[in-house]
């Protein structure tokens, strides 16, 4: 039986809070190594509150041989500000960003320079012209603060125009979701490689608590399935691993140019999925 052509992949992280956690990831970003990741990403905190810890994991990720993209959000910052860090960055021989507005940690005014993504996208390019591959994100299902899904789509038609290399969606279960989303973005001229972000399914209770904030639906049929397992964490991350590794198959079908993992620093269900598809590290 032929082995299936795999997509390109990329791996996200974020920064670990402890020692313990450093030496973790460093495990687990070994054993995705072995699929060769076109990069690897790693988030940044509300109003830049794990800069440190960011830049930190991404000069480990430079320095195992891998290529890096570092999370760069702008709410509460300044041009100045902004324009000190991507200097580091560049130094540090990061030529990716995915570039956010983000969110300020609580009880912090809006302030800043930047109100939006297309705001930074726009400074980014017009400071470094294309020494960055700028990533945005985009959201099929609707972003939660959005006054429509529209305007939503409009908001990143603008982000685009203001110089944006690709997107990466957050991440959802229905394929038709991705599939209207990237259509709409054509008919509106968008052009750039649209990335499905996957989220690996190992907790019912995680997977509730993330999809409700950031305003990603689970499927009625999901869900329901994964409340009738209880605590039986085996059946959840036996179920989690066939429903993920379907959505997969099917955005490969459709024509997903590559595949975003959102791994929760975890190596297990996203190595699952990966060889639930037969693809060869």
């Amino acid at each position: 039986m032929a082995t299936p052509e795999r997509l390109p992949l990329s791996f996200e992280f974020f920064p670990p809070k402890t020692p313990e956690g450093v030496v973790k990831l460093r495990a687990v970003r070994q054993q995705l190594y072995a699929y060769r990741p076109e990069f690897c990403s790693v988030t940044y905190g509300a109003g830049g509150s794990t800069q440190a810890g960011t830049f930190g994991a991404v000069q480990e990720i430079l320095a195992e041989g891998v290529n890096a993209a570092s999370h760069f959000s702008c709410i509460g910052a300044t041009r100045d500000t902004v324009r000190t860090q991507l200097a580091e960055l560049k130094g540090m021989g990061v030529r990716r960003l995915v570039a956010l507005r983000g969110d300020l940690p609580s009880g912090y005014g809006v302030g800043g320079e930047f109100h939006y993504a297309s705001d930074l996208v726009r400074f980014i390019r017009e400071e470094c012209g294309d020494d960055f591959h700028v990533e945005v994100a985009c959201y099929p299902e609707v972003h939660p603060q959005a006054r429509s899904a529209e305007a939503d789509l409009q908001a990143f038609a603008t982000k685009v125009k203001a110089g944006a290399h690709s997107a990466i969606t957050q991440y959802f279960f229905s394929p038709d979701a991705y599939f209207r989303f990237v259509d709409d973005a054509r008919r509106l001229g968008i052009d750039v490689p649209i990335v499905p972000g996957i989220m690996p399914i190992t907790s019912s209770t995680q997977l509730m608590r993330f999809s409700d904030a950031c305003g990603a639906e689970i499927p009625r049929w999901i869900r329901l399935r994964l409340q009738g397992f209880g605590d039986d964490t085996a059946s959840i991350k036996a179920f989690g691993l066939e429903v993920v590794t379907r959505l997969v198959e099917q955005l490969q079908a459709g024509g997903a140019p590559s595949i975003h993992f959102y791994t929760m620093n975890q190596a297990a269900a996203t190595l699952g999925v990966l060889q639930g598809l037969g693809w060869r590290a």
